[in-house]
């Protein structure tokens, strides 16, 4: 397939996601738009290991983004490692939180990304997979409603046991999300992504992370917190029980009394109607493809300031009212910015 890069629309640890867009697609086997991961020789690696799990997980679940080839390429004198991905035209569940400026989403929305993220989770492990490093930036929203798992980078073998090296262990995955096993035995098995659910929960309907602490601390003083004792996540007071309960069944210390994705995916908080597409109006958010709007992931698993939410305003809502009052809400002075619509995507 000859195909052209297009707009950088993320970072990854060891690699850069483009759109891309196919020259010779007559046959139509490829999207009119895709999602082009790229890393040179030191994250090749990682697309190698993501293209091989997403190979074994295969094209049957709706949950999990698709795999849909690969390529490699010569960049600026240097061979490129590309794996072409399905288009999430509305981005990450991080960067959607982060334009909603501090307020979490409704628990309905909740329930329903929840309940997908889970059926996700439950065919990974079910075919032997741990994901090892879900969170909001690798959950992605689709045009459609969708919600999917990305980024299998870090992903491993249930039971397969995490390499360690001269200098220590090896970090995976992102501390704000890790379960206690993993602090204190480096294991990283389906029972950690589940607490990393839980994690994802907090944040999605409070807008803030499931662990709070002071800007500037240091990491260490949070998986101490995290490994040792018996506090867990905060639990957002607003929740319903249902939501309460849920999440009471993924901070459970023991990982051996911890619920699993398939238990946790017949659990009343998640037990939503899937038919229906009343979409929140705060989720129609037009996603801006620009450099400084990008959301990336964290260079190494401790870069611990770019994980706290800075901001704490709120977001006004009005009721509609008369025809009047709404057309006089569109009167404004400012110049209209036209170059960002729902059907076009900018190429080069």
């Amino acid at each position: 397939m000859d195909w052209v890069r297009g707009e950088t629309i993320g970072y990854g640890t060891f690699s850069t996601v483009s759109l891309a867009t196919p020259t010779n697609n007559l046959s139509g086997a490829f999207p009119q738009v895709m999602a082009v991961k790229s890393a040179d020789s030191h994250g090749a690696a990682s697309l190698a290991n993501e293209k091989w799990v997403l190979d074994t997980l295969g094209n049957d679940c709706d949950e999990i983004v698709r795999c849909l080839g690969e390529d490699r390429t010569v960049e600026n004198g240097g061979e490129m490692h590309n794996l072409f991905l399905e288009y999430a035209s509305r981005g990450s569940l991080a960067s959607h939180l982060k334009k909603l400026k501090g307020e979490g989403l409704p628990e309905s929305t909740v329930r329903r990304h929840t309940g997908s993220v889970l059926r996700g989770l439950r065919h990974i492990h079910a075919k032997g997979f741990a994901h090892c490093d879900l969170k909001l930036g690798n959950i992605l929203l689709f045009g459609d409603g969708a919600v999917k798992i990305a980024d299998f980078g870090l992903a491993k073998r249930a039971g397969e046991v995490t390499a360690s090296t001269g200098e220590g262990v090896q970090i995976r995955g992102t501390p704000l999300y890790m379960a206690p096993e993993s602090v204190n035995d480096n294991e990283y098995g389906s029972e950690a992504d589940v607490w990393a659910l839980g994690c994802a929960v907090v944040e999605m309907f409070s807008g803030e992370t499931a662990w709070s602490f002071k800007e500037g601390s240091h990491f260490m003083s949070l998986l101490i917190r995290i490994g040792v004792g018996d506090e867990v996540p905060m639990i957002p007071e607003g929740l319903s029980e249902h939501g309460k309960d849920f999440l009471s069944k993924c901070f459970v210390k023991d990982p051996k009394r911890r619920w699993t994705a398939e238990m946790l995916v017949n659990h009343p908080f998640v037990a939503v109607d899937l038919d229906h597409d009343d979409f929140e109006e705060e989720e129609e958010v037009v996603v801006q493809l620009k450099t400084d709007d990008l959301f990336g992931s964290p260079r190494c698993p401790f870069e611990f300031c770019d994980w706290v939410s800075a901001s704490s305003d709120s977001r006004q809502y009005h009721p509609l009212g008369s025809t009047e009052e709404r057309v006089a809400t569109l009167a404004t002075d400012l110049t209209p910015d036209w170059t960002v619509t729902n059907n076009w995507v900018v190429v080069r």
